[in-house]
C-alpha cells in the first residue's frame, strides 16, 4: 500500500447518461482491476452490479474500489446521475477529498450536472472535467468548454485539445508535452503513439498552451516569472502551478476523449495523481465534542493520533450489514471497541474490508486516508461518527433533502406484516432519503422517497431481494403546510390527581422562517428568551420537544409544518406538580393553537425541469407544460433541438416521460429535481384540502 501522499480519494460525478460509469470501467481495466472491460448498454458493468442498475442501465448506488496507477492507490467512487438518487451523491462527496466531473460533448453543461457541481462546491471539492463522447453526433468541444465556464462559473484550463470530433474524433493533443495522441481501439486503447502535432493543429494547439501558461501562472510564483521574462517553460513547472490551482479550487483542469472509444482515459488517470489532492492536502476538519457543538476539535490526517472516523452509508448484506467508513484520523483494527459519540454507544468492529464494487478483500487494519467497509455495527447510523472512546469528537454530520412523493404499501396477507416491517426498517437505515410511517387514521403503512422512480426501485428491492408479496398504491404528492403571521399564543397543562398532580404553561411565539428568495425553509428554529425564573432550564428541552411534535400535523389537512421560529417568551412552573411531560403537553397545546392563528397556507413541491427536444415541437411542448402549471424560466436552441428550462409543480409532473415522447414522437427527454416548496393556488388547495 501507498504512503498518505500517493492515496487518491475520488468520485465520478456527472448528469445521468453522460458515461459515468464507462469512464469508471475503463478505469478499472487499464489499472489492472479488472480484466474483462464491462459495458453499461450490454448489462455488464463491474460498478453496476445491481440487477435494477443492468436493467436499466443506469447508476442506482454508489460502488466503491481501489485500484492502482502509476505507484498511486485511488479509492473510486462511482456516484449515480439520476436525481432521485441524490443521497448517494451527497454522502460520497462529503467523504472524498476530489472529484472528476463528466461531460456529454453534445450536449455541454446540463441540469444535473450543475446539481452535482453545487454538491461538489459544498464540500469544496477539487475537481477536473472530462469531456467525454467526442466521437458522439453533435460533440461540440469550445461549446462545453463555453457552458462549463457561464453555467457552473467555473474556471476550465484546457489540458488537452481534440483531434477531429464526431466520427472523425481520433485522438487528443496533450498540451503540456505538445504531442498528438493516438490510440489503438482494436487494442482497447490500451496501447497508443505519440507523434507530432499535424501541422493544420499546431496554431491551435500553441495558442491554448499560452492560455493554459497564463492562468496557471498566478498560482506559481516561478512559472509567473518565466512567463512574464519570457524564459523557457518546462511541464514541471506548468504542472505544479495547475496543481496548486486546483488543490485551492480555483480552476478546473480539463481532459478530453471518448471513454466509450477507449481514449483518454489513462491521461484522465494521469490527471487525478498529478492535480487531485492526497488526504494530506485537504484543509484540517473541525470536529466538536459531543453535546457541545461550541466546543470546536481538530482533525488531523494523522495515523499515529486517536481515531476518527465518519460512518457514510449502509448496505443490508446476508452476513450482516455493511458500514462504508471514511478514516479520518488514526488507525482502526479488527476487533477494535470504539464508540459512537452521536448515540452515546459503544460497538465492536469484527471485521474489515477492502471493497471493490460487490467483492471484497478482508484487511486487518486500516488507517487516515483510507475508505472501507466494515461489519460489526449494531446502532450506527449514515452520518454519524466513529472514535476511540478516551477523546470522543463528532464530525459535522450529512444533511439530505426532504422527500416529495408519498405511496401507500401493504403486504398481501396478514403473516408477512413482520417481514415487511423489517424490510422497510432495513431500508430506512441504508437509505437517509427514504421515510416511513403509519398513517394514523388509516392504519396504511406510508413509504415516502424523492421520485417515481426512487419508489419504484425500492419496491423492486422488497419484491427481489426480501421475496415480499405487496401492493403498493399510486404515488402521491407529500405536501407540507406553513404560515404567513406572526402570533403567540399560551397554552397550561394542570392535572390534580392523589399525590403528585402535573403542571405546566408557557407562553410561546411562532414567526415564519423565510430563505432570502422569500420560500418557506426545510428548519425549524427554537428560541429561548423566558429567563430561567419563568420555566426552569431543564424544562426548555421538553418543550422544544413539544413544538417540534406538534408541528408533525398542521391545521389544515394534517399535512407537516415547516418554516417556522417558535420564541418561548414566558410560562411559569409548580415547586412539586411541574415535570418535563407537562411542559411537553403545555407547549403542544400552545402549538394547536399557533399554528391556527397564523394563517397556514398549503404547500406543494416544486420541479426544476430541464426538456429537451425538436424546435418543430416546441410549441406543443410548450402548450402542455402550462397546462401542467409549467413556467418557463430560459430557453436556447442547441444543435437543431430547443432546450428548455423550466419549473413546474410535481403534482402535475406524474405521467410526463410518457406525455414528453408521444408530443416529439419518442425524440424528446427531460430531467427533474426538487426546487423548492410553494403555496398552492387557493382554488387548488380548497380540493386537496376537501
Amino acid at each position: 500500500m501507498g504512503t498518505l501522499a500517493e492515496i487518491r480519494n475520488i468520485g465520478i460525478m456527472a448528469h445521468i447518461d453522460a458515461g459515468k460509469t464507462t469512464v469508471s470501467e475503463r478505469i478499472l481495466y487499464y489499472s489492472g482491476k479488472t480484466y474483462k472491460m464491462g459495458e453499461v448498454h450490454d448489462g455488464t458493468a463491474v460498478m453496476d452490479f445491481m440487477e435494477e442498475e443492468q436493467e436499466r442501465g443506469i447508476t442506482i448506488t454508489s460502488a466503491a474500489t481501489k485500484c492502482p496507477w502509476k505507484g498511486y492507490d485511488i479509492n473510486l467512487i462511482d456516484t449515480p446521475g439520476h436525481i432521485d438518487f441524490t443521497a448517494e451523491v451527497e454522502r460520497s462527496l462529503r467523504v472524498l477529498d476530489g472529484a472528476v466531473a463528466v461531460f456529454d460533448a453534445s450536449e455541454g453543461v446540463q441540469a444535473q450536472s450543475e446539481t452535482v457541481w453545487r454538491q461538489g462546491k459544498k464540500y469544496e471539492l477539487p475537481c477536473l472535467c472530462y469531456v467525454n463522447k467526442m466521437d458522439k453526433v453533435g460533440a461540440d468541444f469550445e461549446m462545453t468548454i463555453e457552458s462549463i465556464r457561464n453555467k457552473l462559473l467555473a474556471v476550465p484550463v484546457v489540458m488537452q485539445i481534440p483531434i477531429g470530433a464526431e466520427d472523425s474524433f481520433e485522438g487528443i493533443i496533450d498540451l503540456l508535452k505538445m504531442q498528438a495522441v493516438f490510440y489503438k481501439t482494436e487494442k482497447m486503447g490500451a496501447t497508443f503513439e505519440e507523434t507530432e502535432i499535424p501541422l493544420r493543429l499546431q496554431k491551435k494547439a500553441q495558442k491554448q498552451r499560452n492560455l493554459l501558461i497564463e492562468t496557471a501562472a498566478e498560482y506559481d510564483e516561478e512559472l509567473m516569472d518565466c512567463y512574464v521574462h519570457d524564459k523557457a517553460i518546462s511541464s514541471e513547472m506548468i504542472m505544479r502551478a495547475v496543481r496548486n490551482g486546483t488543490i485551492s479550487n480555483k480552476i478546473n483542469p480539463v481532459f478530453v476523449g471518448s471513454a466509450l472509444k477507449y481514449i483518454g482515459v489513462q491521461r484522465l488517470l494521469d490527471g487525478v495523481v498529478a492535480y487531485l489532492p492526497s488526504p494530506l492536502e485537504k484543509p484540517v476538519i473541525e470536529g466538536h465534542k459531543p453535546g457541545d457543538e461550541g466546543k470546536k476539535i481538530s482533525i488531523k490526517c494523522d495515523p499515529n493520533d486517536t481515531l476518527v472516523a465518519l460512518a457514510f452509508k449502509i448496505t443490508s448484506d446476508a452476513h450482516g450489514d455493511l458500514y462504508f467508513l471514511r478514516i479520518y484520523q488514526g488507525k482502526l483494527k479488527t476487533g477494535s471497541r470504539i464508540l459512537n459519540p452521536n448515540r452515546d454507544k459503544k460497538e465492536n468492529i469484527t471485521r474489515i474490508f477492502e471493497m471493490h464494487a460487490n467483492e471484497r478483500k478482508v484487511l486487518d487494519s486500516c488507517s487516515a486516508g483510507d475508505i472501507v467497509a466494515v461489519v460489526g455495527l449494531k446502532q450506527t447510523l449514515t452520518g454519524d461518527t466513529i472514535c476511540d472512546s478516551r477523546k470522543p469528537v463528532c464530525l459535522p454530520s450529512i444533511s439530505f433533502p426532504k422527500t416529495v412523493i408519498n405511496m401507500s404499501i401493504e403486504p398481501q396477507s396478514a403473516a408477512e406484516r413482520a417481514k415487511l416491517n423489517d424490510a422497510l426498517a432495513d431500508l430506512k437505515r441504508e437509505d437517509p432519503t427514504f421515510e416511513c410511517k403509519v398513517d394514523s387514521e388509516t392504519g396504511q403503512t406510508i413509504i415516502s422517497g424523492m421520485g417515481e422512480l426512487h419508489l419504484e426501485v425500492l419496491q423492486h428491492k422488497l419484491i427481489r431481494e426480501r421475496g415480499l408479496n405487496i401492493r403498493i398504491g399510486k404515488p402521491r404528492v407529500a405536501y407540507k403546510e406553513a404560515i404567513t403571521q406572526t402570533t403567540q399564543a399560551e397554552g397550561k397543562f394542570v392535572r390534580q390527581t392523589g399525590g403528585h398532580g402535573q403542571y405546566g404553561h408557557v407562553v410561546l411565539r411562532i414567526d415564519p422562517l423565510l430563505t432570502g428568495d422569500g420560500h418557506w425553509c426545510d428548519d425549524f428554529e427554537f428560541v429561548n428568551e423566558s429567563g430561567g425564573d419563568a420555566v426552569p432550564k431543564e424544562y426548555v428541552i421538553d418543550v422544544e420537544r413539544g413544538c417540534k411534535d406538534a408541528l408533525g400535523c398542521g391545521a389544515l389537512s394534517g399535512y407537516p409544518v415547516i418554516g417556522v421560529k417558535i420564541t418561548l417568551i414566558d410560562g411559569s412552573f409548580h415547586s412539586v406538580d411541574s415535570s418535563g411531560l407537562a411542559f411537553e403537553q403545555a407547549a403542544s397545546i400552545a402549538m394547536e393553537k399557533l399554528i391556527k392563528q397564523a394563517g397556514p397556507v398549503l404547500l406543494e413541491p416544486v420541479m426544476r425541469l430541464q426538456i429537451v427536444v425538436p424546435q418543430a415541437n416546441f410549441g406543443s411542448v410548450q402548450g402542455n407544460l402550462l397546462s401542467r402549471r409549467g413556467l418557463i424560466t430560459d430557453s436556447h436552441i442547441h444543435g437543431n433541438m430547443q432546450v428548455i428550462d423550466a419549473k413546474a409543480p410535481l403534482a402535475e409532473m406524474f405521467g410526463y416521460s410518457s406525455e414528453i415522447r408521444s408530443l416529439t414522437a419518442g425524440r424528446g427527454s427531460f430531467t427533474m429535481e426538487p426546487l423548492n416548496y410553494e403555496m398552492v393556488p387557493e382554488q387548488i388547495a380548497r380540493e386537496i384540502i376537501l
